[in-house]
């Protein structure tokens, strides 16, 4: 049971990251967590303004099975084929959440209230296969807070704009480097001034950029404890903040810049920079570091429950992290290439290992779901 004293010190920690212009995500979703009204407790008492999935969460909630037992008997004597039956599932859950989260989208304008799902992992280089089942998603879900997830790979770029165009909410997801992120926002004005060519009401579509974070060190740590030299241990746990407060400079340019002036113009929104893989991967790391360290105005941090939790615990939020540290974080890049780590070749290896990721979640998914429907007596 939560005391009052630990209710106000969650309130106080979680309160201050959003005074600071932090929207608070919640990655993670399940039948369960609609059904038992935990998501709804998150948004009232843990400042949770929308939720993020993916091909791994879907494939851990609905590979449980549980909650959606009724729902996989109704889709077996329909005789549906796998890939109806998931999306069927998995539509229902993001719809039930955006019921959830509608009275903040609706207070915040479309700022948040959001929540994403991902197109099909397998779709990751086909780009026009990306857009249809993109406005597809769209559709099944029906929501106006939905926000469809694409990943920022090379046939990713055009289906950003595609989509962007057609006036549909984008979660650009799987960006690692500072390279692609550039890319991902110009391929959202590309998308803006496509929509405002077509006489749509820019100020209803909005995007957020998804800059995973622990996976850089994970990654590049890795590498520095095989070098093992003094030099290159002092460098742990250092790349991935660097990485990120890089981006966030990135994008302050971008939305300073002549192209964005003449859209803002037209009531456009920022595509909002948004943390994610906020997890720390290393046990040696305070699990709240990619909380504290990357506080800053107009962004988005989608968290773990457990990272949520850990930041309403003893999160360390102490205002902006982030946009005084740019010196520091060129420095520290620049220190992990002079020992030989090449940024573009980590950078590179973690897009190639996200999309597998997904994909190999994905299949699991669909595995279980026809496992389920066979077992019910229905040729999947």
């Amino acid at each position: 049971m939560i005391t009052v004293t630990e209710a106000t010190a969650s309130a106080g920690a979680l309160q201050h990251l959003s005074d600071e212009g932090v929207s608070i995500w919640l990655d993670d979703l399940s039948r369960k967590r609609i059904s038992t009204g935990n998501l709804a407790g998150l948004v009232a008492s843990k400042n949770v303004v929308g939720v993020t999935t993916n091909p791994s969460i879907f494939q851990a909630a609905i590979g449980s099975g549980e909650g959606y037992e009724e729902q996989l008997a109704d889709l077996a004597v329909r005789g549906v084929t796998v890939d109806e039956a998931v999306r069927m599932m998995t539509t229902q859950d993001v719809r039930a959440a955006a019921d959830v989260l509608r009275p903040v989208y609706d207070a915040t304008e479309g700022r948040d209230g959001r929540v994403s799902i991902e197109v099909d992992p397998r779709l990751a280089h086909h780009t026009a296969a990306t857009v249809a089942e993109a406005k597809q998603l769209a559709w099944l879900v029906d929501r106006p807070n939905v926000m469809i997830k694409i990943p920022a790979t090379e046939a990713g770029l055009p289906a950003i704009t595609a989509v962007i165009a057609q006036g549909i909410s984008v979660n650009v997801t799987l960006i690692f480097s500072l390279e692609r992120y550039r890319e991902v926002m110009a391929a959202y004005l590309a998308g803006l001034e496509q929509a405002a060519a077509k006489g749509l009401d820019l100020s209803t579509i909005h995007s957020v950029a998804s800059f995973f974070v622990s996976r850089v060190d994970a990654e590049i740590d890795k590498r520095l404890t095989v070098l093992g030299t003094d030099e290159a241990l002092a460098l742990k746990g250092k790349a991935a903040l660097a990485n990120a407060r890089l981006a966030y400079e990135a994008y302050e340019q971008v939305f300073a810049g002549d192209r964005w002036t003449a859209l803002a113009g037209a009531k456009a929104n920022k595509q909002r920079p948004l943390w994610a893989s906020t997890g720390v991967k290393d046990p040696a790391y305070k699990d709240t570091l990619y909380v504290d360290e990357l506080v800053a105005p107009g962004t988005v941090n989608t968290m773990p429950e457990g990272t949520l939790n850990a930041t309403a615990d003893h999160g360390d939020i102490h205002g902006d992290t982030v946009t005084g540290g740019y010196a520091q974080a060129r420095a520290d890049l620049a220190a992990v290439e002079k020992l030989g780590i090449s940024y573009d070749e980590v950078v590179g290896k973690l897009e190639d290992e996200g999309v597998a990721k997904f994909e190999t979640a994905w299949q699991e998914l669909l595995d279980a779901v026809a496992k389920s429907l066979d077992s019910k007596g229905v040729e999947a």
